[in-house]
């Protein structure tokens, strides 16, 4: 059977920092152990900030605001059957503290030249490099095959950020 989601997802920065989503406490995760940033599924209705905003909230405590956004860019994840439309934003406006027992995992401020040591999704690597570049609003496809990225597209055409 076919999935098709669309999802959100933030990078919240403070003094150089993301704020992270170690995801170790949902049974079934197809993200278990691994690094992340904020976010999650669309809800009936929703925009892509909308959903932002309130994944933030709900995972964190904190508030952020649609006009402190910076939508960086649209991935593709496809593996298998699973398809997933990520709206990538990121942000260093917010209010609140982030509280300190999420559902999903632990939250931690992960220093971002420590990034790439986590477990993470390989195709991250590549957004992670585009937003820390400041690379104006783009469109990635990531294509895996059980778990293992085995191509990337950036606009429709093939790209090796790995080379």
């Amino acid at each position: 059977m076919n999935t098709l989601v669309n999802t959100s997802l933030c990078y919240i920065q403070k003094d150089d920092c993301y704020l992270m989503l170690h995801r170790i406490k949902k049974e079934n995760d197809y993200n278990h152990d691994k690094w992340i940033g904020i976010g999650g599924k669309f809800e009936n209705g929703e925009s892509p900030e909308d959903c932002v905003i309130r994944e933030v909230y709900e995972e964190t405590s904190l508030t952020i605001r649609a006009e402190d956004l910076n939508y960086c860019g649209l991935v593709t994840f496809v593996d298998g059957d699973y398809t997933e439309f990520m709206h990538l934003f990121k942000t260093e406006k917010f209010s609140g503290q982030v509280k300190k027992d999420c559902d999903e995992g632990n939250l931690e401020w992960v220093p971002v030249t420590k990034m790439k040591e986590l477990p993470h999704w390989q195709g991250d690597e590549i957004f992670l490099d585009f937003i820390a570049w400041n690379k104006p609003f783009f469109s990635l496809k990531l294509i895996y095959k059980d778990g293992k990225l085995v191509k990337s597209l950036l606009g429709g055409k093939e790209y090796n950020h790995f080379i």
